[in-house]
């Protein structure tokens, strides 16, 4: 946009107007709050328009409950919009001076929301103006779906601007520079504070991001389309983090930009009394991180030296993830039993990695695993950085995961050279990420998505198309100082502890053969002269059948 279209209509008004009974009036650029009660219609007024002003955009916001904006008091097909981010646009005609739409609950319950009016120029571009899948003809909204891995938007392509009362230019009949194919449409990023679910927090972003400028300056942009691109982008969503979407289309030629009605998600339900915005994380999921990081704490500061316990948690960790990936692909199955399956398949996985060194003695086949298991954590961190949005990796799958096994299987390489420094570092890191996951079944922190994006890139087929920004905020940061202070405390605690001693705990199983053996040919030792324990037991259970005789004079004494 050119420029706002403040200064006739400030110096005819000179303060916002409070809602008086069904009755609002807007001032341009001003965010206004509304409460809108049930079965009432609240007039939203805009008068004393400079002729100067072509179109204008009247935006309604809530937190989570839908409320319809619309032409007409009645709300007719076509002439009004439900939603929770909702916005009208109105062309204006030669002479019009004032302007009214009309607010309110299709639900039955008071809403209560903050709009503001944008005012935009001949020059400017239109939002929506080239509509082609609403019932609205002109469209400024960006429309918004979420799942568990994705968030979309989706908005309808602008037009160049026009004059009052003259026809607009023809969308789709030529693709020449002078057409609106030459519009460019930027797409911003906007995250509220983190654990803030509160209304006033939504208001207070969305006022941060009003105008275009404000957008610019505080958001974040993500992409830019071209009108040849599907006017759609994909995000990866973040459950109880709320996002606020904007797309600003400009005119490259004139210079000029307009707004879209910008959009929010949480990613989560307001409504749900079950795993809600409010009651996120499942009561399973918090038992399970939690003795996760209960074992990811003891593995941090004395894995090494009670190396047993160790590969058990890295052969659950390992086969848990694994085997989660597994069921969830291939069935239908609910989360919780997913988690519980995954869980008890861990166990026997733990299990399987402490016998195989016990039987046969591999120190470095377990070590690869455990390596394996910080290659991992290493991977998806740098996955995890703006490293992972470029476009080689967003449009291709295998150069995303070759790179991934690239850099995950060079870890346990340094492992060979460096077994106990190797096998020290990973218990110090991977002991310390599992902690931030305990934390983060508690309070939520964007670490957590360090692996969650892998994950969800192992579930979803399509989610490397997605942009996976999260914010970092002050908690993260306290995350992030937590996980370093415990990884270089855990490492160098356990380098210092374990300096004297050898280097891995010897086989219990070698060490009984060695034992037996030596007993076996040392007739030196008192042991080898006891017989063998089957023989042992043997004689035992014939000491329970049979009636020994007492050695002694059994004759009677002659008298």
């Amino acid at each position: 946009m050119s420029r706002w279209i403040w200064c006739p209509l400030l110096l005819l008004l000179c303060e916002v107007h409070s809602q008086v009974e069904n009755r609002v009036v807007f001032l341009p650029g001003a965010f206004q709050n509304v409460s809108v009660s049930q079965n009432e219609t609240v007039q939203a007024l805009v008068s004393r328009i400079p002729p100067e002003v072509c179109f204008i955009t009247l935006q309604f916001h809530t937190q989570h409950r839908n409320a319809t904006l619309s032409y007409t008091r009645m709300p007719g097909l076509g002439l009004s919009l439900t939603a929770v981010d909702s916005g009208l646009l109105s062309s204006l005609l030669p002479g019009q001076a004032s302007l009214s739409l009309f607010l309110s609950s299709p639900d039955g319950d008071t809403v209560t929301g903050t709009g503001v009016i944008l005012p935009y120029s001949s020059t400017d571009p239109v939002p929506g103006a080239c509509n082609m899948e609403s019932n609205l003809d002109l469209d400024p909204n960006v429309y918004i779906l979420y799942n568990l891995y994705e968030t979309t938007i989706r908005f309808a392509p602008a037009n160049l601007g026009y004059e009052r009362g003259a026809d607009p230019p023809a969308c789709d009949q030529s693709t020449a520079s002078t057409t609106r194919w030459r519009l460019l449409y930027d797409v911003y990023q906007y995250f509220l504070p983190e654990n803030d679910l509160s209304e006033r927090s939504l208001f207070t972003g969305m006022q941060s991001v009003a105008d275009i400028q404000g957008v610019m300056d505080n958001s974040k942009l993500v992409m830019t389309l071209l009108s040849t691109d599907m006017s759609t982008a994909a995000f990866n969503s973040i459950p109880g983090q709320g996002v606020i979407y904007s797309v600003i289309v400009r005119d490259p030629l004139l210079n000029t930009s307009a707004s879209y009605v910008p959009v929010h998600t949480y990613a989560c339900s307001f409504a749900s009394t079950l795993d809600g915005c409010h009651t996120l994380g499942k009561v399973s999921t918090k038992i399970f991180f939690t003795i996760t990081g209960l074992a990811g704490l003891f593995v941090c500061f004395f894995g090494h030296r009670f190396f047993k316990c160790e590969l058990f948690c890295m052969g659950f960790s390992f086969a848990a993830f694994f085997f989660f990936v597994l069921i969830t692909r291939t069935t239908t199955l609910d989360y919780d039993i997913c988690l519980t399956l995954s869980a008890m398949i861990g166990v026997v996985g733990g299990v399987l990695l402490v016998m195989s060194w016990w039987r046969f003695g591999s120190v470095m086949a377990c070590v690869v695993v455990v390596g394996l298991m910080l290659g991992f954590l290493i991977a998806s961190t740098v996955l995890f950085t703006p490293l992972g949005d470029l476009d080689v990796f967003r449009r291709s799958d295998v150069v995303f995961w070759v790179t991934f096994c690239c850099i995950m299987v060079i870890v346990p390489l340094v492992f060979v050279r460096w077994p106990r420094e190797g096998n020290i570092l990973a218990c110090g890191v991977v002991g310390a990420y599992a902690v931030i996951l305990a934390v983060n079944a508690y309070i939520y922190t964007s670490l957590s998505f360090i692996t969650l994006n892998i994950l969800k890139r192992f579930l979803n087929n399509n989610y490397s198309a997605v942009f996976t920004d999260v914010p970092f905020q002050l908690i993260d940061y306290i995350m992030i100082t937590v996980w370093v202070v415990f990884g270089v405390g855990g490492v160098v605690l356990q380098l210092y502890r374990e300096r004297s001693r050898p280097f891995f705990p010897p086989s219990p199983y070698l060490m009984w053969l060695q034992e037996r053996e030596r007993r076996t040919t040392n007739v030196l030792d008192p042991s080898h002269h006891f017989p063998p324990l089957p023989n042992r037991l043997l004689a035992r259970a014939r000491q329970l059948t049979k009636r020994m005789e007492p050695a002694g004079e059994h004759t009677p004494l002659l008298l």
